[in-house]
């Protein structure tokens, strides 16, 4: 019982350490994309990494900015679990938001 406590515990540290917040993908001089990604249970407006989206866009601009589009962008398909018979095949989902600065 124990062995497989530690190794519970050990998958759920691994996908803590693999999991991604916002990035700014796209940059240009009045603007970019920013991308983050979400469970689709919770919806991507939801997310917490929303928030971390939003407050890269701010930084970019300023303060303000506009948002052009918005939409799921490509995402990506990764093995979890680094014990033998453990691995798990994660769908990673991704949200796009393109913006311009005011």
């Amino acid at each position: 019982m124990k062995t497989r406590s530690i190794l519970a515990i050990f998958f759920v540290l691994a996908l803590i350490g693999c999991a991604e917040g916002a990035k700014l993908v796209q940059e240009r001089a009045d603007g970019g994309v920013v991308i983050y990604p979400f469970k689709g249970e919770q919806g991507a407006i939801l997310a917490s990494s929303r928030k971390d989206a939003i407050a890269l866009m701010q930084e970019k601009c300023g303060g303000l900015y506009n948002i052009v589009r918005e939409g799921e962008a490509k995402g990506r398909t990764r093995m979890a679990g680094h014990v033998e018979g453990a691995q798990e095949i994660i769908q990673e989902r991704r949200w796009g938001i393109e913006f311009r600065c005011k």
